[in-house]
């Protein structure tokens, strides 16, 4: 998780620093500029959608660890019920 935001953030940086390298070498048309900011911002949309959807897998991990934990204690009182059924005469 730290390593895949800290990529990101070196990605974003790479692309920054790119630009002021290229402009200072006079090098960066307004299109390429353009493209760096289009491209700038895709990184940032994707970091994002890639937080929300961790956010989103703990979420669902919370709901299947509540269920699992509420079938445990069903069959544990299952298990209870049936052994006291089992001492009941007949």
């Amino acid at each position: 998780m730290i390593v895949k935001k800290m990529r990101t953030i070196v990605i974003a940086s790479g692309i920054f620093s790119l630009s002021l390298i290229l402009s200072a070498c006079g090098g960066l048309s307004q299109a390429q500029i353009a493209e760096l900011n289009s491209l700038r911002n895709e990184v940032m949309s994707l970091e994002r959608e890639a937080n929300s959807l961790k956010d989103e897998r703990a979420k669902l991990e919370k709901q299947i660890e509540e269920t699992n934990r509420k079938l445990a204690e069903c069959k544990k009182q299952k298990d209870e019920t049936k052994a006291n059924l089992e001492k009941l005469p007949k």
